[in-house]
């Protein structure tokens, strides 16, 4: 204790000039946006380097149950393409449709919390993949969250699983809509709000997106209805939703690129000004 003691006081100009810098290199931070961004992106390039190799070896020893899951996409790809064949040709095929204006990119999660209350991913692929801000992502099962940062070769996704996460769903069967949050008691339950009292709500019933947003197509799976509850204003249903996927076990995921974007916030950004 002694020899602590005698450190401190020999180094006590050199600690407080560190102590002092820290304090001031925090509050730049806090105080300039520009600072904060380039420090969160700097944060999630040498995180994203740790959470890289650490998930390559995990990798390595789970091949067996990566190739399972591929198998069973597969599976599920082959129906629905053998399921459009049986309804269109080639003569009749509308060429509107078979261009999407979605796109795709694959990347592997390399870090995920779900125990918190605002949970995030971490995601292979950043800038230089073209990975920006406020594209969804999904897996082979169906939802998952929404581009929160990046950097170059890597992005955080801010999971549905968050006190902040927002998303359009609702009922496959009815399409009444709904606002899908979370209260972070299970994290494989979620819940979709403002259902109005008219929906038909039947446990088991699928939840699907709802496509009114440039983020998510209409269609992605969400989950089931696992219970409903009337809300105090007697107009709406509150309805805990089982989620397809295990948000605690993540391991290939599809960032969703809207290629028509920038073209609907122009438009609507325009629309706006114009009131």
């Amino acid at each position: 204790m002694q020899q602590i003691l005698f450190f401190l006081i020999r180094n006590k100009n050199f600690l407080l000039s560190l102590f002092l810098f820290l304090i001031s290199f925090a509050l730049t931070i806090q105080s300039h946006s520009f600072h904060k961004n380039k420090f969160i992106n700097s944060a999630n390039f040498f995180s994203g380097g740790i959470y890289s190799f650490k998930n390559n070896v995990n990798n390595y020893f789970n091949l067996k149950e990566e190739n399972d899951l591929l198998l069973e996409e597969n599976a599920r790809l082959r129906m629905q393409l053998d399921s459009f064949d049986e309804f269109s040709t080639i003569d009749n095929t509308d060429s509107t449709f078979t261009h999407s204006k979605f796109q795709f990119e694959t990347a592997r999660v390399i870090n995920n919390t779900y125990s918190k209350s605002k949970n995030i991913l971490t995601i292979d692929k950043g800038s230089q993949m073209n990975i920006a801000l406020d594209m969804g992502v999904i897996s082979s099962k169906g939802l998952i969250g929404i581009i929160k940062n990046t950097s170059a070769k890597y992005a955080t996704v801010q999971s549905i699983l968050n006190i902040n996460s927002q998303i359009n769903a609702k009922l496959k069967n009815s399409n009444h809509f709904g606002s899908l949050i979370w209260n972070t008691e299970d994290p494989n339950i979620v819940q979709l709000i403002e259902i109005p009292r008219l929906a038909p709500i039947i446990v088991g019933d699928t939840i699907i997106t709802g496509g009114k947003s440039t983020i998510f197509p209409e269609g992605v799976l969400v989950g089931t209805i696992q219970s409903s509850l009337l809300n105090k204003d007697k107009n709406s249903y509150t309805l805990n939703i089982k989620l397809f996927n295990d948000m605690t076990s993540l391991k290939h995921v599809y960032i969703i690129n809207n290629k028509d974007t920038e073209e609907i916030k122009k438009l609507e950004k325009e629309s706006d000004d114009a009131e």
